[in-house]
């Protein structure tokens, strides 16, 4: 039987910061994944990393945390090039004169948890994206929004950390001794480890069931259009301050809000549509419709700009919307790492972090209470 320190179960972006800083803390690694790296929700993201869409309370406390943990990763050993980190700033615009100033009144707020905001008058808009509507009322500037290529990020933040990746093995089970979780049985063989991280993101529900535990993470439908490769067009990550509010809902129908933003490559990524359909992933023409009318109503030169393709991924949803970070006190040895929505790539370097931190004893750096496993009422 194989065994390390720690068994990690999910190869996307989380699973991936998980094993940098469980091994960077001198622990043994090993990751399981039952397709192949970063080919769940974390294949099917944006690369956001974002301050800006969250209100005041733990998960904006976290995004600024991990935003600050964002930008050391990218500062060592050329790690930012190779993921395609980009501190490029986002800017967030409002189409009336309430919208800007509940813009207004959410930065506000935001700055007592260290957010960076700076206000946009709407004749500056131009200043900061020469290709906007023109009527716009006004926005603001977020210098601390950042930008990855999520696939890049998880792959390389795997090969930096050294651990074993075993891709294309499914675990079916949890290993115990006593009531303490020992290790997971999988497809291809038992797997000992002194603790077991789930990072499986939308299955994440999945795998606390095979301890006996129950995580309500549902998946949450989001699609994505993609352009034709264009000269520099979009300078910063772009979207419409409904977008922050569409975050925060539960409606099951669909939301969208246009988040668009170039990329190194020339293309130029338009998003985010959420709605809870489950696993369903038949494409939807009316979804990609809105997000393209949405974009054009922020950048009228998109209209005759070529999508060249779409795609769809599930992001891992709880109810109360924030993620499940951290040791289960109702199976001992298994710790979480999932649920985080649409914001796990952005919250991915904390996530990893903390959960070292957990794995090795160190008192966390943030209070993990408000994303504690057993939050939720027991299922019978």
């Amino acid at each position: 039987m194989s065994s390390a320190d720690v068994v990690i179960v999910g190869g996307g972006v989380v699973g991936a910061a998980c094993a940098y800083y469980a091994a960077r803390a001198g622990l043994t690694v090993t990751v399981v994944e039952r397709g192949a790296v970063a080919g769940g929700t974390t294949g099917a993201g944006e690369g956001n990393l974002l301050v800006s869409d969250k209100e005041p309370g733990p998960e904006l406390d976290l995004a600024v945390l991990s935003s600050a943990r964002w930008a050391e990763l990218a500062a060592e050993d050329g790690l930012g090039a190779a993921v395609e980190y980009e501190p490029k700033g986002g800017l967030v615009v409002a189409e009336t004169e309430e919208g800007a100033a509940g813009l207004a009144g959410l930065a506000a707020r935001q700055r007592a948890s260290g957010v960076e905001a700076v206000e946009v008058p709407a004749a500056e808009l131009t200043g900061y994206e020469p290709h906007l509507a023109p009527d716009l009322a006004g926005g603001m500037f977020y210098p601390q929004d950042a930008q990855v290529q999520p696939m890049l990020a998880a792959a390389h933040l795997l090969r930096a950390s050294g651990a074993e990746v075993r891709t294309g093995v499914t675990v079916t089970g949890m290993s115990r001794s006593g009531a303490r979780v020992t290790g997971v049985r999988t497809d291809r063989g038992d797997l000992a480890a002194g603790a077991v991280v789930n990072a499986a993101g939308t299955w994440g529900g999945e795998v606390a069931a095979l301890a006996g535990v129950n995580v309500p993470i549902l998946p949450r439908r989001g699609f994505i259009l993609v352009t034709e490769p264009l000269p520099p067009l979009i300078r910063h990550k772009v979207y419409a301050a409904e977008y922050v509010a569409n975050v925060a809902s539960d409606d099951e129908g669909l939301e969208s809000s246009a988040v668009v933003e170039g990329t190194p490559a020339g293309t130029i990524l338009i998003g985010a549509t959420r709605e809870r359909v489950g696993f369903d992933r038949t494409l939807s023409t009316a979804a990609l419709r809105r997000l393209a009318r949405q974009a054009i109503r922020l950048f009228p030169v998109l209209a005759d700009v070529a999508a060249i393709r779409a795609y769809c991924g599930f992001r891992p949803y709880c109810p109360d919307h924030l993620p499940v970070i951290g040791p289960d006190p109702r199976a001992e040895g298994l710790l979480h790492a999932c649920g985080h929505e649409g914001a796990g790539i952005g919250l991915a370097a904390a996530t990893g972090h903390l959960i070292a931190q957990s794995l090795t004893g160190a008192r966390p750096d943030f209070d993990l209470h408000p994303f504690r496993p057993d939050r939720f009422p027991e299922q019978p």
